[in-house]
This record gives C-alpha cells, structure tokens and sequence, in this order.
C-alpha cells in the first residue's frame, strides 16, 4: 500500500495550470515540522522541516486555486510518486512528489473570506 498522510503549512502561493480539455492541475510546496525537543541530559534538539512537493488534480486543484494561499494549514493524503529526469547540463535528477487524493483545509476562515458553497 503507498499512502502517506501530511499536516503541514503551505509554503508559496500554489502553482495552477490547465492542461489538456480544461483539466485543472495544481502544485504547492508543504512544510512539515516536526518539534525540536530536550534529551534528559540537557542536549536541544531544534525543531526539523521538510519540504514537500503535492500535486492536486482537477476539482482538488480547483479547491486550491479558490481557497488556498501560502500559510494556510492543510491536510494532505495521497500517494508518493518517484520520477527521474535529465537536466540541461546532462544530471540525473531524481523527484519525489505527493499525489493528492483528498485534502481538508485546516486553517481557520478569515472573516473576509467567502465559506466553500455546497456543491
């Protein structure tokens, strides 16, 4: 099974394109943290990000382009996806990118933003 489960803030403003018949794709950059700490003989620990590249697909990409800005605290589940590719200069280069399959924004509603309608 290749699941993965990610809560974390949004780095950038997302990245949305159409491709093919109207088809919304979406991509945004994802920090996830996780707490820095104290050993029990006084040694801090600081806190560790990562950085994650989440790709949303058609009414999900639409979401995101909608109600999605760079800060907001989102809930990703999805799927990882590895891929290669040469660059310009002739380097392998590897990419790892979540695929999105569901996606609920956590972030509080300001009070100058319109509420998701029914659909």
């Amino acid at each position: 099974m290749n699941k993965v489960m990610l809560i974390g803030n949004v780095g950038a403003e997302p990245e949305i394109r159409y491709v093919e018949a109207g088809k919304a794709v979406a991509r945004i950059s994802l920090a996830t943290t996780e707490r820095g700490y104290t050993l029990p003989n006084g040694t801090q620990v600081p806190d560790h990000t990562d950085w994650h590249r989440v790709i949303l697909w058609y009414k999900l990409a639409e979401v995101v382009e909608r109600y999605v800005h760079k800060g907001d605290k989102l809930y990703i589940e999805g799927r990882i996806r590895y891929s290669t590719y040469d660059d310009k200069q002739g380097q392998r280069r590897f990419l790892t990118e979540i695929w999105a399959d569901n996606m609920e924004l956590l972030s509080p509603k300001s009070q100058t933003t319109d509420a998701v309608p029914n659909e």
